[in-house]
């Protein structure tokens, strides 16, 4: 079986928010949208999850039109239901009601079973000066290995 590389990030979810805990997700998926993803054609760009009932659905998660779609191709911005077991999402949904908490998605990917899934993480927004001091880090790494290299 050939491997897929399909590995889509949010790497804007890194930056505005603190990860506290990580969930794999199974997604409800229509033909075309799963033929987009595996040609990459995805994007988690502004996309977020949230409680409907007692099910969980992604927002804003943009999958481009298949390119040889007919009349039964999707819709890109259309929300779609994420698969979980039930304990999960109720310890989601419990976490989810506290303040300053959301869940963000964090990557796509295709499993090795062919299957799409999502990386969800419950997150709470970092502050101005968290984000400063990220950079600031980061900034220090790529100097010390850069020097390293000498």
């Amino acid at each position: 079986m050939q491997k897929n590389a399909v590995n889509i990030k949010n790497k804007k979810a890194s930056f505005n928010f603190q990860f506290l805990e990580k969930f794999v997700a199974g997604i409800q998926l229509t033909g075309t949208e799963i033929k987009s993803i595996r040609l990459g054609k995805a994007s988690l760009a502004d996309s977020y999850c949230y409680f409907e009932g007692d099910e969980l659905f992604v927002k804003g998660m943009h999958i481009a039109e298949y390119s040889h779609g007919t009349y039964n191709n999707h819709d890109p911005k259309r929300n779609r239901k994420l698969l979980l077991t039930r304990p999960e999402l109720k310890k989601l949904k419990k976490k989810f009601e506290e303040k300053g908490m959301t869940i963000v998605a964090s990557r796509l990917f295709i499993n090795e079973r062919g299957l799409a899934k999502l990386d969800i993480a419950l997150a709470k927004g970092k502050r101005e000066y968290d984000k400063r001091e990220d950079i600031k880090r980061r900034d220090a790494k790529r100097e010390i290995s850069r020097l390293s290299k000498f």
